[in-house]
């Protein structure tokens, strides 16, 4: 049985996400976990604890939350009806990403799957400040899904590398949930920096094709262009529908997304994004 996050703002851009979590494990035993972080209007530590009567604020916006929420629930019920998925709600006052990562270790999380913006979310902005934050610090595999994407099987899936990452099983589980070995084709994009591999790029290359030996799959070297280049390039001759990355802070996954921010990444991504940590 999988079990997976959705944090909502009770956005549209949320909601299209929570759909897209639906349909992909539509087949699968599911209990999805639907998490609403709320902060009153007005909060200081110190302004609470000499007015009580701020403690009236702070159940009015949690019974918002909490409303949202079943509000929420029901329309999934309603729109679904999957006998395979339970759906839980969470309402809580903490930050974002401490609440995210509590909720991993305690619930047993598989996947966090969000939008890439809230409901304040700006045209021309890539990812929101929630989901970057989310991307870079959370402790387990999150699938970032673009506003207004609709759910389509997975049948081609990028995986961009620079082989710096010594991989495991846990940077694969979660591809090959996803994946059907029989019908989609993983496409292994390589940029070349015209210096060659290195013993140990070499070594993790030959790890990656174990990984991949009893799947359909491609390995694809380019050069004369950068990896943003390199992957909207790719996207303009093959319709992809996931794109993976490994987040490991040594590689070029960092370099690429957050050297300054990832409002700013030099490709315009419009597929599903699946991030997943190097460390546990």
């Amino acid at each position: 049985m999988k079990t997976i996050l959705l944090p909502t703002d009770f956005s549209e851009n949320s909601w299209n996400a929570i759909k897209y979590a639906l349909k992909l494990f539509e087949d699968e035993t599911c209990t999805f976990y639907l998490l609403n972080i709320y902060t009153p209007a007005i909060y200081h530590v110190e302004y609470v604890l000499v007015q009580p009567a701020q403690f009236g604020m702070y159940d009015a916006v949690r019974d918002n939350s909490v409303k949202g929420l079943e509000h929420f629930k029901e329309r999934i019920k309603k729109e679904f009806k999957n006998p395979k998925h339970t759906i839980e709600i969470i309402a809580a006052f903490n930050t974002l990403i401490s609440e995210i990562n509590d909720i991993i270790s305690e619930k047993h999380i598989d996947y966090v799957i969000m939008g890439t913006k809230g409901a304040t979310g700006a045209e021309g902005i890539l990812f929101g400040s929630n989901t970057v934050h989310v991307l870079k610090h959370v402790k387990c595999p999150v699938l970032a899904v673009p506003s207004g994407f609709e759910f389509e099987e997975l049948h081609e899936v990028l995986f961009p590398t620079d082989y710096g990452v010594k991989f495991k099983d846990r940077h694969f589980i979660p591809i090959f949930d996803l994946i059907s070995l029989e019908h989609t084709r993983v496409n292994v994009l390589h940029v070349l920096d015209g210096y060659g591999l290195a013993d140990y790029q070499k070594a993790n290359k030959e790890t990656l094709k174990t990984y991949f030996k009893n799947a359909t799959y491609l390995i694809h070297e380019v050069d004369k262009q950068t990896v943003e280049e390199g992957i909207s390039n790719f996207q303009l001759t093959t319709r992809i529908n996931l794109l993976v990355m490994i987040n490991n802070k040594h590689s070029f996954f960092t370099n690429l997304f957050f050297k300054s921010t990832i409002n700013q990444i030099g490709f315009h991504l419009n597929v599903p994004f699946l991030v997943i940590p190097a460390k546990s």
